[in-house]
């Protein structure tokens, strides 16, 4: 699993079969002190994650594993959005909900 930021969405009119209903969007990996590392990749969202939000990822077999991917043509998929990250007892980031 890696960090990454959504960047933006990707619009693919022509894509395969198994991908439609799937949202794509382009996320940049981070450190795990969240620093960009200028390092991009489409990925599958399957939580419905939007532009800004810090994410979790997964690449490889593991970006199919999820029940919803069955047979879904996909190197990367966007599997959590995360709320808080917590490093050394100092917290790095806090998602901001708003009401």
């Amino acid at each position: 699993m890696e960090l990454a930021r959504v960047e933006g969405n990707v619009v693919a009119t022509a894509k395969s079969k198994r991908l439609e209903g799937y949202k794509l969007l382009l996320v940049q990996l981070l450190e795990p002190d969240l620093k960009e590392t200028n390092k991009f990749v489409v990925a599958l969202d399957t939580v419905g994650a939007g532009e800004g939000e810090v994410v979790i990822i997964v690449r490889g077999s593991s970006a199919r594993q999820s029940e919803k991917l069955t047979n879904v043509p996909t190197d990367t998929s966007i599997v959590a959005i995360v709320d808080t990250l917590e490093m050394h007892g100092k917290v790095l980031f806090r998602k901001h909900h708003s009401e």
